[in-house]
């Protein structure tokens, strides 16, 4: 056997003994999923226990160092982690966007007091982050943004406003670019991390055309940030959002996640599911899906080592998205 055979045997028995069943269920709606934070309110017992579970392990975040939280897997062995939650159809013990986005940009260009600070409790699920970038007046033209932080020595004032800031009215910290120099619209950004319960901070809920909606205007009055709280150099915040951009495109189109979506047609199968011209269909589904994962794998492979292709992240997304519409 295999030592990546013999670790995916002591994942699959961990899995069967420390899963709840309720845990082994399809996501049926926001409830469904664990955010974390300061004031999250776990659904059930199960959902509070699988996250602790999963956090003493460092498998909320499988490929982070173990010193940041994580459980230090392998790209192999993070694959065979994911394949064995694929299999039993278990829930993301964690989803956030510290996970996701500011975790791996802490990891890059995070000071060590940085990474000490902030990886442990978001692998934890004790902080939710929420992002500021869009601006209203600015689309999607993010070096136009006019949030400014004025130098005061020892930390900085930020005023302006953010829009279409993803749960900002339930996130406790948010990562901003912010502009710290106005004479380079490029090299005069920088890359804040702050309190959302700092005094000046408010939110406004933006409420669609179905009463609800997960995104906000966030508003920043006289806000105090500590020059401890910057990631990456001053006035190059744009390298850690380019950074960061890539991961948020890979886990909207679903990067890697070729598994989750092959699942369709497994179950079907299982189900004796007789129509030819259908099963054709779902296999054809399944070879693509398998195809678009690998993929995944590679682009992730590129991006921790700085060697994906500046569009590859759009690529992806577009990708991700037609092989979701043809579930």
């Amino acid at each position: 056997m295999s030592e990546l055979e013999a670790f995916r045997q002591e994942i699959r028995a961990w899995l069967e003994e420390n899963c709840p069943p309720e845990m082994r269920q399809p996501v049926h709606d926001e409830d469904d999923i664990c955010w974390g934070g300061r004031h999250f309110q776990f659904k059930n017992e199960a959902q509070k226990l699988w996250l602790t579970r999963c956090a003493a392990k460092g498998y909320t975040v499988p490929d982070w160092p173990q010193a940041y939280g994580g459980a230090g897997m392998s790209p192999a062995q993070a694959k065979v982690w994911r394949e064995e939650m694929n299999r039993i159809a278990a829930r993301p013990p964690l989803s956030s966007f510290g996970i996701w986005m500011l975790g791996p940009a802490l990891l890059k260009f995070g000071t060590e007091e940085q990474k000490v600070h902030y990886l442990g409790q978001i692998a934890r699920g004790e902080i939710r982050w929420c992002q500021g970038y869009s601006e209203p007046g600015s689309g999607s033209d993010l070096v136009s943004l006019q949030t400014f932080g004025e130098d005061k020595g020892d930390h900085w004032v930020v005023n302006g406003s953010k829009i279409w800031t993803s749960y900002a009215n339930k996130a406790d910290w948010i990562f901003c670019l912010v502009r710290t120099d106005k004479a380079n619209k490029y090299q005069g950004i920088s890359f804040l991390l702050f309190d959302m319960e700092s005094e000046g901070v408010s939110t406004k809920p933006i409420l669609l055309i179905s009463g609800y909606s997960p995104f906000c205007e966030t508003f920043f009055d006289n806000v105090k940030v500590p020059k401890a709280q910057i990631v990456g150099e001053l006035n190059r915040g744009w390298d850690v959002a380019k950074y960061l951009l890539g991961h948020e495109r890979e886990m909207i189109s679903g990067a890697g996640g070729g598994d989750r979506l092959t699942t369709i047609g497994a179950v079907l199968n299982r189900a004796g599911l007789e129509d030819p011209l259908l099963r054709a269909e779902l296999a054809m589904f399944d070879v693509d899906a398998l195809a678009y994962g690998a993929m995944g794998e590679k682009f992730l492979d590129e991006i921790k080592v700085g060697k994906a292709h500046p569009a590859q992240p759009n690529m992806m997304k577009y990708a991700g998205t037609e092989l979701n519409k043809r579930r």
